[in-house]
């Protein structure tokens, strides 16, 4: 080979290497990491460390962004091959390791050749220049128009509907999100604010996390918005994002914040991350999220006639409290669902009840009289059964809101109130910025109530039939009862 300079000669060898990748690998297919409700999403053979997603928003809510997404990961088995989740947007150029990569997509994957086979354990840089498209069906998730920009509703399976990633749970990395949009418009994102550049008509924002992330909790706005910003307990910065018009009509919600965040504190430590505040988006999407450190909130929720102060109050707590369970300790997998939406529900409906004397036990009695049907339509809280193939959001049924609730009700009548409460603020400090997995959760519980709870969680999490409640033996299932229980208000209609 003739002299040449560094850079032809990685050119050149790195066209060598694909060309004999292409003639020697199967046909690209998609992968996953084996999720049960979801068989597709993730990929195997590496973790990623780091997501840097830079977007360029030109005004319009309904034309495609243009985005370059850089993946830091690590690989954790040799690849010739790498798989990523992404299904909504035209890639343009994929480079790995500074070097131009082949890739088709195959399914909902993004599949890319390695110019050089990788070891297991080595670093990877994956650089996609692609479109992100917010013009597709809202109902299966993603970008979220609203009436003067864009958020994201990932959850579950849509984060990938947005950029491309390794979309599940059980790999979490830390975030950079790098935003251009039209000057006259506010960016804001997970994280913190870490840079603000003016070029031109346009402005860049940078937010940064400081905690890991799971890619179905990342969080953009875009839109004519007033950031509010008020301290939250130990000085926490908190910010609420608002379109700028209401301002003074949400401040009245807003405030509350600070005072939820004190109350959750008592209940189970220290809030987990840098800081916190509500989204309030002029959309209807008919639930509320929890993206991480922007809590996503419908504007009618709060500006509708019609919601009683009470269960606004409990749609905010909801959310909050998934800042514990959920976002800083993540579901292993999705069938660990009934962890974050159980907890999230338990801390809502006890907020109700020290707050608005709603009693947990009568909620929680008519919830046992439903439980069975729950378990019916579907499956039990830790074994759920697979979301529709056209709505992946009716994963999101009673059984794992109420019906898991009941479960930790029936759990702290089984261990005692002192035993329980232990449990919960040592489950948050363990496993904070992880996933963890319900058998995590039901080993921890034996050890702290000192005695094996296998054949406890075994009927509660997994049985067909709803146990008889501890100190309840009167409480039945199935009874006339069931026609007034209330579901979570998180996905639950609106009431009159």
């Amino acid at each position: 080979m003739p002299l040449t300079s560094r850079r032809l000669r990685a050119a050149l060898l790195a066209t060598a290497s694909v060309t004999l990748v292409a003639a020697t690998l199967p046909a690209p297919e998609p992968l996953g990491i084996g999720d049960r409700l979801f068989p597709h999403l993730g990929n195997p053979g590496y973790d990623v460390l780091a997501y840097d997603v830079s977007l360029t928003y030109k005004g319009s809510n309904s034309k495609p962004l243009d985005a370059v997404t850089t993946i830091e990961a690590r690989s954790t088995a040799p690849l010739e091959r790498i798989n990523l989740d992404f299904a909504r947007g035209t890639v343009r150029s994929v480079e790995v390791d500074g070097l131009e990569a082949e890739f088709a997509s195959a399914g909902e994957d993004l599949v890319v050749d390695t110019p050089a086979r990788l070891p297991a354990g080595a670093p990877v840089r994956i650089t996609v220049r692609h479109t992100s498209d917010p013009s597709g069906d809202e109902a299966n998730g993603g970008w979220v128009r609203t009436s003067d920009g864009l958020a994201m509703a990932n959850q579950a399976d849509a984060a990938h509907r947005v950029f491309p990633g390794n979309d599940h749970p059980a790999d979490k990395a830390y975030f950079t999100f790098r935003v251009t949009a039209p000057k006259d418009l506010t960016v804001v994102a997970g994280g913190l604010l870490a840079g603000k550049r003016d070029a031109g008509g346009a402005t860049t924002w940078t937010y940064r996390t400081h905690h890991p992330m799971a890619t179905e909790l990342a969080q953009v706005s875009i839109g004519r918005s007033a950031v509010l910003r008020r301290t939250g307990p130990g000085r926490l910065p908190v910010r609420d994002v608002v379109p700028a018009a209401d301002r003074a009509k949400l401040e009245p919600w807003l405030r509350k914040t600070p005072g939820q965040l004190a109350w959750m504190e008592e209940q189970v430590g220290p809030y987990p991350f840098e800081t916190y505040g509500l989204l309030v988006a002029d959309t209807e999407t008919g639930f509320e999220l929890e993206t991480q450190t922007l809590s996503l909130f419908e504007r009618s929720l709060f500006t509708g006639t019609g919601h009683p102060e009470w269960y606004v109050d409990s749609v905010m707590v909801h959310e909050l409290a998934h800042q514990w369970f959920g976002n800083s300790v993540s579901p292993m997998s999705w069938s660990d669902l009934w962890l974050n939406e159980g907890h999230a529900t338990w801390y809502e409906a006890l907020y109700a009840e020290q707050h608005a004397r709603k009693p947990m036990e009568r909620r929680m009695r008519e919830a046992y009289a439903r439980s069975d049907a729950w378990r019916a339509a579907g499956g039990p809280p830790a074994r759920p059964q697979v979301p529709s193939p056209d709505h992946k959001i009716s994963l999101f049924r009673p059984v794992v809101y109420d019906g898991s609730a009941l479960v930790l009700y029936a759990l702290r009548q089984e261990i005692g109130a002192a035993a329980f409460d232990r449990l919960e603020r040592t489950w948050v400090r363990a496993y904070r910025d992880t996933s963890a997995t319900t058998r995590e959760f039901t080993t921890l519980a034996s050890g702290i109530a000192g005695r094996d709870l296998s054949a406890f969680f075994d009927g509660w999490l997994y049985g067909t039939k709803t146990p008889p409640m501890p100190g309840h033996p009167d409480w039945r299932s199935g009874t006339p009862r069931a026609a007034t229980a209330p579901q979570s208000p998180a996905r639950a209609p609106k009431p009159e």
